[in-house]
């Protein structure tokens, strides 16, 4: 059984999708639901797929597709891909680790400074300036001169919290 960082695993394979050209997503999507399996397996050195199983968590339809993409894979050295050609053994599967230091490194995307990372494509959407009268909740003034709110039923205790307390009535 390897040492495996499930993290550290993935932000390094992701790192390696980001750079290469030729994936696309069904190469991704097939590899990690063959990378879920090799986590449920407890990342053993080698272990065995069901190709119903992996299409299905992979979401392939088509059985051309799924061969065509776990070969490249296999080509590409994502992993070691060896058919069996018999539907009841199943092929065998070598995922590689892809974090293999022991020491601690920094995440190379980090700012030095400490400050997060926003995505450019949260602040695309436009600000539009709220009015008053777009609420239809009268007490919108209270709210921005923080005061207290006007409660909708003024002489209701519903958590029947007082002062007057009678220990023995039940709850």
């Amino acid at each position: 059984m390897q040492e495996v960082n499930y993290i550290k695993h993935l932000n390094a394979v992701f790192v390696q999708f980001s750079k290469d050209s030729r994936l696309n997503p069904t190469h991704i999507s097939l590899y990690m639901a063959l990378f879920q399996i090799w986590n449920n397996n407890r990342f053993a050195e080698e272990f065995y797929v069901n190709r119903d199983e992996v299409m299905s968590f992979s979401k392939i339809g088509s059985n051309t597709t799924y061969h065509r993409c776990i070969k490249e894979l296999d080509a590409w050295k994502y992993l070691v891909y060896k058919p069996s050609h018999n539907p009841f053994r199943g092929s065998r599967i070598k995922m590689f680790n892809f974090w293999t230091s022991d020491k601690q490194a920094l995440y190379p995307y980090h700012p030095k400074n400490g400050q997060a990372l926003v995505s450019i494509y949260k602040h695309n959407k436009q600000n539009k300036d709220i009015k008053e009268g777009d609420f239809k909740n009268s007490n919108f003034k209270n709210f921005q001169k923080d005061e207290k709110q006007e409660s909708t039923s003024p002489n209701m205790d519903n958590l029947k919290v007082s002062k007057n307390k009678n220990y023995n009535e039940p709850l």
